[in-house]
């Protein structure tokens, strides 16, 4: 009973945390996800076509989605 007591100032903070790890977890799922990065590919495809991007653009964007898939990190590409 004493350490609930001693614990109560600190639920709200507990649950924040809880709350945080949760949608971590969640936005981790979503980024990873094929269906995600697969939608992405299409659209950033489509918008080559449409020649709203260029070659190099439609190259990066795919590097980084190719990236995701397999949990590599993703960043800018190294320039030599």
């Amino acid at each position: 009973m004493l350490t609930l007591l001693l614990r109560l100032p600190f639920l709200p903070i507990e649950g924040v945390v809880r709350l945080a790890e949760l949608i971590e977890d969640q936005a981790e799922r979503e980024f990873h996800d094929p269906a995600a990065v697969r939608r992405e590919l299409e659209a950033a495809a489509e918008a080559r076509a449409a020649g709203a991007i260029s070659d190099a653009e439609l190259a990066e964007i795919e590097r980084q989605a190719t990236a995701r898939l397999v949990g590599q990190p993703v960043g800018p590409a190294w320039r030599r």
